[in-house]
């Protein structure tokens, strides 16, 4: 039956809800703190290795790991714990941890790099799917396209500018020290925000609350995977991020080496490539709303999939700087669709008492499939070349966007508050 429903709010609307204003707030000094990191851990371990694609794999792999171990029982507390307190606790321990990471100046104490690496995003595995719980508390359903949407251009942007300070200063200094204390204070400002959230935003019912707490660990994992199983959305979307992860890891790793490596270009030109993709995804993000009210969000999935999968291809021919700018405004264009469609579809489709365990499964799935193709990239591109491992990585995304095809066939995804027509049940 047509539900007879307000319309999707728009960026302005959302913004007007004092607690998104808080959360929000708090994520665009944290995702700029973000993008100085990222930039920065990759700059320093190609400089101490002399541009080794199997360390900086090493790097993202035990950055990954803990999203499929300790992050399948953070779901689980995500569902019992006060959801603000969660992100408050993280923002200060990932603050201590991240002023750490400046210690690491001479090829010999790598490794601790790698083991404070794993720890940071073991921590982080509890903030994410803590924030994707409580979103819908502050948001009203017909806002999480446009709220999903500003996060996504958040996150690039955050990542422009950061990326554009931690390469001038590594131009500049040759350290990360400074850029990685900046982040630290991004966290500290971060959870000023957050602490202004109203707390009961954070709380899940009492009857639920005390249920989860009766269920041990490994029933209430078994509880999360039997929602996944039964949801043809959230398997769908299980499937197709994985199989996409396992194609999108090894360019994550093997980006920076693409750039600054093979086509010798400065590492002070990261924030101008970044930016690239910036002006792509600030474009989409201003028509998703748009978009939701014309194209379901499971065809905004499966095509934004096949445009990113038709673009990493492109990328194995790139021979000029120009070639990789024009590429990534097109992977712009695709990506902040897509992944607002699937958070959104997550956080309309899981029972807000299981919903920290839906965020923590897609994650690990995502991480594991990520893990595989970081360690499979690495090596692969010392063998056989990054160029050839790019084509790959196209190819199997493309496979994803087929599985994103059957999968969502005659459903649509819409949230309810979206007025649309008949749907299948």
């Amino acid at each position: 039956m047509t539900e007879a429903t307000a319309a999707p709010m728009g960026v302005r609307d959302i913004l007007r809800i004092r607690d998104y204003r808080h959360l929000f707030g708090g994520q665009v000094v944290s995702d700029i703190g973000d993008g100085i990191t990222f930039l920065l851990v990759l700059l320093v371990i190609n400089d101490l290795t002399g541009g080794s694609t199997i360390a900086i794999a090493l790097m993202a792999i035990a950055e990954a790991i803990p999203a499929f171990t300790v992050g399948l029982v953070a779901g689980v507390y995500v569902d019992r714990w006060n959801r603000r307190s969660i992100m408050l606790a993280s923002d200060l321990l990932r603050a201590g941890i991240v002023l750490t990471f400046g210690l690491v100046a001479s090829p010999e104490l790598l490794p601790l790099l790698f083991v404070l690496g794993f720890v940071q995003a073991s921590v982080s595995s509890f903030f994410r799917p803590a924030r994707g719980a409580l979103l819908p508390h502050i948001v009203p359903e017909e806002g999480l396209p446009a709220a999903n949407g500003l996060a996504q251009a958040s996150q690039v942007i955050g990542g422009v500018i950061g990326a554009g300070i931690a390469g001038l200063l590594f131009g500049l200094l040759g350290s990360g020290a400074i850029g990685f204390a900046i982040d630290a204070g991004t966290f500290l400002v971060s959870f000023l925000f957050i602490s202004r959230i109203v707390a009961s935003a954070g709380e899940i019912s009492g009857e639920v609350r005390e249920r989860a707490a009766g269920a041990n660990v490994l029933s209430s994992l078994r509880e999360g995977f039997g929602i996944v199983r039964h949801s043809r959305v959230l398997a769908g979307i299980i499937m197709a991020v994985a199989v996409t992860m396992l194609g999108l890891g090894a360019v994550n790793v093997l980006f920076v080496p693409l750039v600054v490596n093979e086509l010798d270009v400065n590492p002070t030109w990261m924030a101008g490539i970044d930016a690239a993709q910036t002006v792509g995804m600030l474009a989409a993000a201003a028509l998703v709303t748009t978009l939701v009210r014309r194209i379901s969000p499971t065809s905004i999935i499966t095509l934004g999939l096949i445009g990113i999968g038709v673009c990493i291809g492109l990328m194995t021919g790139v021979n000029a700087i120009w070639q990789v700018l024009v590429i990534l405004v097109l992977v712009g264009l695709f990506v902040t669709p897509l992944q607002a469609m699937v958070q959104t579809l997550v956080q309309t489709s899981a029972p807000d008492a299981s919903r920290g365990r839906v965020v923590s499964l897609i994650q690990a799935a995502m991480s594991t499939a990520s893990v595989t193709s970081m360690a499979l990239g690495g090596i692969f591109g010392q063998l056989i070349g990054i160029r050839e491992v790019f084509f790959a990585a196209g190819v199997i995304t493309l496979i994803a966007a087929g599985i994103s095809f059957v999968m969502f066939r005659g459903v649509s995804g819409r949230p309810v508050s979206t007025p649309t027509a008949a749907e299948p049940a």
